[in-house]
C-alpha cells in the first residue's frame, strides 16, 4: 500500500488517530466534577469557539475553520474535545444542569459549512487509505450521533444556519432536534456530482424526517434546496429573517420558557420511534468508505476542482471582510 506523503494529510492522519480525550494544543479536559464547565468554556480551541447563554440557558458552539469553511481533521478534533466536555459537565451537574439548549452555528459570514475535506478525501483515495477515511468518517458520525440524541440529557438541540450547508455542513444540521435557517439560505449534497454520496448521516436522516424515497431523490439529485423549498416539506422547522437569525433564535427560545419540557420530551420520543443509532450510521459509512475508494481520475479531479471552488469562495470572503473592517 503506497503511504501519504503530503503534510497535510500525515497531520490528519496523526490527529485522526489520537484518544480525542487530550483536549485542544495538547490541553487536557477536566473529568466530571466541579471544573467541567470552567475546563470547557476556557477550552484553546482553534477552529470553534463555544459561550454559555447563562440568563438564556443557551450553549453556543460556532464552527469556524481557519481553513476552507469544510470540516477538516482540525474541526472535528475541536468538536470531538468540545462534545467530550458538555458530556463531562452534563454528567456532573445531573437535574442542576447549565444549559436547556444547545446551538450550533458558524462563525463564518455567508457560510453555514461546505461539507467533507475533499483535498483529504482525494489524497486518501489516490493513495488507498481506507482506514484514514473510515477513522474520519467514525469521527464525523459520533459528531452526529450526540447532537441527535441530545447527549442522552434533556436538552434540545438546534442547528442556526445563516449560510450555504452542503454535504457533511447540512449532515451537521439534521443531526440536530431542530433546524432554524435564514430565509434564502441554500443546501445540498453535491457529492453525486463526483460520483460518490453523502455517507455521514444525510440518508438516515432525511429518511427519518421525510421518508427513504425523498431522501433518496435528494441524494442523487445533487440539486440545491433554499430554506424555503426545504421548509415546505418539513425538513427546515423555523424560517428567519435573512441577517436577523441569531436574534429572533434567541428570541424564540426566550419563548419557550416552561415548554421546553415538552419539547425535549417530543424530540426523546421521536428517537424511540423512528431511531438512529450509531451502529447505522458506522455502517452507512463503512459503503461510503467502499464507494470512495472506486472512485477513478475524472472523479477525483471534480472533487479537487469543487474544493479549489471552496478555497476561492474562502478568500473572497475574507477579502470582503477585511475591506469591511
Amino acid at each position: 500500500m503506497t503511504h501519504l506523503t503530503s503534510a497535510s494529510s500525515q497531520a490528519a492522519s496523526q490527529l485522526l488517530r489520537h484518544s480525542f480525550i487530550s483536549g485542544p494544543a495538547g490541553a487536557t479536559l477536566a473529568e466530571p466534577g466541579e471544573g467541567a464547565g470552567e475546563s470547557l468554556l476556557a477550552g484553546n480551541f482553534t477552529d470553534i469557539s463555544v459561550h454559555l447563554d447563562s440568563s438564556r440557558r443557551t450553549f453556543w458552539c460556532r464552527i469556524q475553520p481557519q481553513g476552507r469553511p469544510c470540516v477538516s481533521p482540525k474541526v472535528l478534533h475541536d468538536l470531538t474535545v468540545m462534545q467530550a466536555g458538555v458530556k463531562n459537565w452534563l454528567s456532573f451537574q445531573g437535574d442542576a444542569r447549565p444549559f436547556d439548549y444547545f446551538v450550533v452555528a458558524s462563525g463564518v459570514p455567508g457560510v453555514f459549512n461546505l461539507g467533507g475535506d475533499l483535498r483529504l478525501f482525494a489524497d486518501s483515495v489516490r493513495n488507498g487509505q481506507r482506514l484514514l477515511l473510515q477513522q474520519y468518517a467514525y469521527r464525523c458520525v459520533e459528531v452526529v450521533y450526540n447532537n441527535l440524541t441530545s447527549y442522552h440529557q434533556p436538552i434540545v438541540t438546534i442547528a442556526l444556519v445563516q449560510g450555504d450547508a452542503l454535504g457533511g455542513g447540512f449532515e451537521t444540521a439534521l443531526s440536530c432536534n431542530l433546524i432554524a435557517a435564514e430565509r434564502g439560505t441554500k443546501f445540498g449534497l453535491p457529492e453525486v456530482l463526483f460520483n460518490l454520496f453523502p455517507g455521514m448521516g444525510a440518508y438516515s436522516l432525511i429518511a427519518r424526517r421525510i421518508g427513504a424515497v425523498q431522501a433518496e431523490r435528494m441524494i442523487l439529485s445533487g440539486r440545491i434546496y433554499t430554506a424555503e423549498e426545504l421548509h415546505e416539506i418539513g425538513l427546515i422547522d423555523i424560517l428567519l429573517t435573512a441577517g436577523r437569525g441569531e436574534e429572533e433564535l434567541v428570541s424564540y427560545i426566550g419563548q419557550q420558557g416552561r415548554r421546553h419540557n415538552a419539547l425535549q420530551a417530543v424530540y426523546k420520543a421521536r428517537h424511540i420511534v423512528a431511531p438512529v443509532t450509531l451502529q447505522e450510521l458506522r455502517d452507512v459509512t463503512d459503503v461510503w468508505v467502499e464507494a470512495a475508494l472506486q472512485l477513478g481520475p475524472s472523479d477525483l479531479r471534480k472533487m479537487e476542482r469543487l474544493a479549489a471552488a471552496q478555497d476561492r469562495r474562502r478568500s473572497r470572503d475574507s477579502g470582503a471582510m477585511a475591506a469591511a473592517e
